[in-house]
């Protein structure tokens, strides 16, 4: 469970340029950050790449479902997160990729979890669940319509969403290497070249089965046949 540490990691970077993008006060702690103004841009590449900060009242791209959604969207989000954390227990044995792909996503999800959950009520806006999501990345890409939407820029977005995106990637990437750790755990044999190579996990004895392959016994009794053939037998 290593990996989790990967997920923390990312979360708290998550949170931390959320909070210095957004601004916050914490007069306990003597802490108070300006942030950024809503819709205030800077440019860091040019106009291809810049800093502009919005907040994402519902789903991804930036698609509003209504409020009668938010709560039932919030919650699904909890919901699973935390059948991400019990999936990323079960695949702790698993390969490397497939944990740190878990561990993105599960990272990815908690971070916009936070901002849906709690801040409404840490910046006074909203009660618990009807928080908005912060989003500041902003690239020139390409153009394009979804959800009914036209975009001439890439959907502004957070680490979160990057972290949730690559272990997406990630996933897919890897994919026919999963399947073959999953084949190898369920003892499913694996076809090469026409043979089926099964190995006994006890013994680690790998036997090699071939439609082709004969038993001893067979080409013994073939070469004894054939070498009888042609004798004389004299009286």
């Amino acid at each position: 469970m290593k990996v989790l540490y990967l997920s923390l990691i990312v979360l708290v970077a998550d949170q931390i340029s959320k909070f210095y993008i957004k601004g916050i006060s914490i007069p306990s702690l003597n802490l108070k950050l300006e942030g950024m103004h809503l819709g205030e841009s800077i440019s860091v590449i040019g106009d291809f790449f810049r800093i502009t900060f919005t907040e994402n009242p519902g789903m991804a791209f930036g698609f509003d479902p209504g409020s009668d959604f938010k709560l039932l969207i919030s919650v699904f989000s909890l919901v699973a997160s935390i059948g991400l954390l019990i999936y990323l227990f079960v695949v702790r044995n698993k390969s490397l990729s497939l944990r740190i792909a878990i561990a993105l996503i599960l990272a990815g999800a908690v971070g916009n979890v936070i901002d849906r959950m709690f801040y409404g009520l840490i910046y006074d806006y909203a009660p618990l669940f009807y928080g908005k999501v912060v989003d500041f990345f902003d690239f020139d890409f390409i153009n394009f319509s979804l959800f009914g939407r036209s975009y001439d820029r890439w959907p502004i977005f957070n680490i979160a969403d990057a972290s949730v995106s690559i272990g997406v990637f990630i996933l897919l990437f890897f994919y026919k290497q999963h399947q073959e750790d999953e084949n190898k755990l369920k003892g499913v044999p694996e076809i090469t070249n026409g043979a089926i190579n099964t190995e006994n996990p006890d013994s680690g004895v790998e036997l090699n089965k071939n439609n082709n392959d004969m038993p001893d016994s067979d080409n013994n009794d073939l070469t004894n046949g054939e070498s009888d053939k042609g004798k004389e037998i004299s009286l």
